[in-house]
Order: C-alpha cells, then sequence, then structure tokens
C-alpha cells in the first residue's frame, strides 16, 4: 500500500484491494454453498441435517475468526507508523491464540453438541446427519482459525491477491472432494451430507498449508521475518489482541448467530420449510460478501492512513465504499426480484421446496440492503480502532430487537416462518442507522484531536 493524494488514486488502490478479497469471500461462500447444494441434491433430510450443523457452526466459526482478525488493524497501523519490525512477534502471538482458541472450541463441542442436538428434537435422520457433519469438520478447526491470521496479516500488507490465490486453490480441492464423498463416486463412500463436512475439514489443512509455505518463502513476507523466531506466548499481546479482537468477534457472532438462531427456532416447522429457508439464507449470506469484503478493505485501508495520521484520506476511504455497498446492494436486489425461480432451482429439484426458497429471497431483498449500509461502517470503526460500541449496537439491534420482533411475529401472527424474516430486517435497518452515527461521532473527534496538536 501507499499514499494516495487524489480521489482517482484512492479509487484504484481501494478496487486493487477490494477485488482480490472479494473473489476469495465468494469462493470461501462457495464452499459452504456447495456443502449445502450438493447435500441437497443428495437428499432432502441431508439439506436439513447440513442447515443444522452449519447453523451451529457459522456463528462459532466467524464470531471466533472475528477475534483473531484483529490482528488486521494492528498489523496495518503498525505499516502505516513504519515500525514494520513488530509484525512478526505480533502474528506469532496471533498464531498463540488461535490454537488455544482452537483447543476451546473443540472441548466445547465435545461436551455439548449432543445435548444441544438432542434439546432441538429434531427428526432422527436430521440430528443424525447434523451430528456427523459437524464431528467431521471439527478435524479442521487448528488449521481453519490459524489460516485467519495467517490471511489476516496478509490482507493488512495489501497482498489481498495472495489470499485470493490460496482460496481459489481451496475451492476446487472442496468440490471435488464433495463429489467424490457425498455420492460415493470412483469408489469412495457414500456419505452423504456428512461428506461436506469431512471434505471441508481436509479443505481447511489444504490452505492452511499453502498460506505458510507462501508466507514462509516468498516477499514481502521473508523481509518481515515471519516465523523466523519462536516467540513464546505473551499475555501481554494477547490482552492487546482480544481488546480489538473480542468487541470484532461479538459483532460478527451477534450478526451471524441471529440468522442461525432463526433457523434453530424454525426447527420447530417441517423439515421441507427448514430446508428451503436454509437456502435462502445460503444464497443471501453469497450476496452478503461483497459488502464483507469492502468492510475488510476498508478496515486495512482506513487503518493505514489513520496510523499514518492522513485523516482526511480515511475519511475519503469510508465515503467511497460505503457508497459502492449501497449501489451494489440495488443491483443484487434486482437479481434476487427478477430472477429468483432460477435461484431456487439451483438447491432443489423439488417444487414445493423451490416455491418457498421464492418466498424467502423477497424478504432476503431488504435486509441485504441494510447489510449493505451495516458492514462498511464496521469496517470503517475497525480501521479507527474504534470496535466495543460496534458490538453493543448489533447485540442492541439483532438480539434486543430483531429477534423477539420476530419470534413475535412468527408465533403470534399468520406469518409464520415470514415473520422470523421481518424481524431480521427490522434489527438491520436499525443497526446500520446506530453504526451510522457512531461513525461520525468518531470521525469528528478524531478530526478535534487532531486540530488540537
Amino acid at each position: 500500500m501507499k499514499p494516495t493524494t487524489s480521489l482517482q488514486q484512492k479509487t484504484g488502490q481501494f478496487l486493487h484491494i477490494l477485488l482480490p478479497i472479494l473473489i476469495t469471500q465468494i469462493a470461501l461462500s462457495a464452499i459452504t454453498f456447495f456443502d449445502t447444494n450438493m447435500s441437497g441434491k443428495f437428499g432432502t433430510a441431508d439439506l436439513a441435517g447440513v442447515a443444522i450443523g452449519t447453523s451451529l457452526w457459522i456463528p462459532v466459526q466467524t464470531g471466533l475468526s472475528g477475534i483473531l482478525m484483529g490482528i488486521t488493524p494492528i498489523v496495518s497501523h503498525l505499516m502505516g507508523s513504519r515500525n514494520d519490525k513488530d509484525v512478526a512477534y505480533q502474528v506469532t502471538q496471533g498464531m498463540w491464540l488461535s490454537l488455544l482458541i482452537s483447543l476451546l472450541v473443540l472441548l466445547a463441542g465435545f461436551l455439548s453438541l449432543a445435548p444441544i442436538l438432542d434439546f432441538m428434537n429434531l427428526e432422527p435422520a436430521v440430528r443424525d446427519i447434523a451430528f456427523r457433519f459437524l464431528s467431521a469438520i471439527s478435524f479442521g478447526v487448528i488449521p481453519l482459525f490459524g489460516y485467519t491470521v495467517l490471511r489476516s496479516c496478509i490482507d493488512a500488507l495489501g497482498q489481498t491477491r495472495v489470499s485470493m490465490f490460496v482460496t481459489l486453490i481451496a475451492l476446487p480441492v472442496n468440490v471435488g472432494l464433495n463429489y467424490l464423498l457425498i455420492y460415493g463416486n470412483f469408489g469412495f463412500p457414500r456419505m452423504g451430507g456428512v461428506g461436506a463436512g469431512v471434505a471441508s475439514a481436509i479443505t481447511y489443512w489444504v490452505i492452511f498449508l499453502v498460506a505458510l509455505l507462501i508466507i514462509y518463502r516468498s516477499e514481502p513476507f521473508v523481509s518481515l521475518r515471519l516465523f523466523r523466531s519462536l516467540h513464546s506466548m505473551s499475555l501481554r499481546s494477547f490482552k492487546e489482541l482480544l481488546r480489538i479482537g473480542v468487541p470484532i468477534g461479538f459483532s460478527i457472532f451477534f450478526e451471524t448467530a441471529v440468522f442461525s438462531a432463526v433457523t434453530l427456532l424454525m426447527s420447530r416447522f417441517d423439515t421441507v420449510t427448514i430446508a428451503a429457508h436454509q437456502a435462502a439464507i445460503n444464497f443471501a449470506s453469497t450476496l452478503y460478501m461483497i459488502p464483507l469484503s469492502i468492510c475488510m478493505s476498508l478496515t486495512i485501508l482506513v487503518g493505514f492512513e489513520t496510523g499514518s495520521g492522513r485523516l482526511k484520506d480515511a475519511r475519503q476511504y469510508s465515503i467511497i465504499g460505503i457508497g459502492l455497498a449501497a449501489a451494489l446492494s440495488l443491483v443484487t436486489a434486482l437479481v434476487l426480484l427478477f430472477a429468483g425461480d432460477h435461484v431456487a432451482g439451483l438447491y432443489s429439484d423439488e417444487p414445493q421446496v423451490i416455491s418457498l426458497i421464492q418466498h424467502f429471497l423477497i424478504y432476503a431483498i431488504f435486509f441485504q440492503i441494510s447489510d449493505a449500509i451495516a458492514t462498511p461502517t464496521q469496517g470503517v470503526l475497525r480501521g479507527y480502532k474504534d470496535v466495543s460500541p460496534a458490538f453493543v449496537i448489533c447485540f442492541i439491534a439483532y438480539w434486543v430487537i430483531g429477534l423477539p420482533v420476530g419470534y413475535i411475529l412468527a408465533t403470534y401472527t399468520d406469518l409464520g416462518a415470514y415473520g422470523y424474516w421481518i424481524g431480521l430486517i427490522t434489527g438491520l435497518a436499525i443497526g446500520a442507522l446506530l453504526l451510522l452515527a457512531r461513525l461520525v461521532k468518531v470521525q469528528r473527534s478524531y478530526a478535534v484531536r487532531a486540530a488540537t496538536k
């Protein structure tokens, strides 16, 4: 990355950072998409089982990965302030933290997975597939969280094309393994939805090892001497990582978990409704990769400019990013509105399931527009290292407002399952407005402090 002076240069650098991240996120989302899609083609019970398993796994994965993503603003600030020599130490501490978090996740899963699934009172076939899917994917927890740290460092250095390269390797590996393990092709065991979990675990190991090899042997990572020295664990460094990472992780967790909570609450509906809901959520999550990628780009660029003391440039990047996300959300809304039947057909061959997916996708139009404002705004706030208020806002918007409204509408009106989606739309819209207000306050605060120096 380098300082920019004109709007044209900023747009160019923003797109240079953004496009590889977008491709990376779409590819990562595509792994979940193909897990759901290919399991659905195997059978409705497998689709529902993978849907339940994914609903339990994704909040844990994204929330804890969010904690580890705290390394991004730390490294970008170090690079912006020209403290390059400290990067290797911080990244090593991030790797230690990822290992500790992985072990805690595995222990928690071992103790609580079966009771949680039993409490949900699922159909026996769906419960069995969900349990075995999550058991299989657990073998990839350690490399997945390790890769999160490596990727955060890579992206913070502006080397987003490297992350893109690694993820593009992962996609064909995952789809190929799904083809072999879900359907039992070429003599492999016919595992159904459980095969998707096995394929994902293997894929996590592949991307971790490839990323580690690149960092150890390629520039600019070699110049930073990453992993050339084995630094011991430092509670002081953990404290800084957690101070930034925990609010980020909780913000992501509150947003992803509310969707998973809705899926779990919908377990009282029939298997067809669960499958259709999850298919619609899965596609909407794929579209969410656009604002999420813009969010990650803004964290890197705003963090770099803030670390360098160029507050005007940081503010200009925030306007470019949020404006682009809002414009693209209108385009994706048109896709959902006019091509909903084609999208639904990607997930199932059963007419009843396709019809339900189409209805859910109409509601998805509205909350993905709110996401286009809220998510990039969070990215800007992370670039300023202002993270705690955002997670409070997310908790209030999604859990105090959105989920209760959805539950009331789904339980006490004729809307049924659609009531949950209206609740989600309400929470996301309120969250977007509150986050924008927080950003305006933070930028004014930075401007006042700069003026008094």
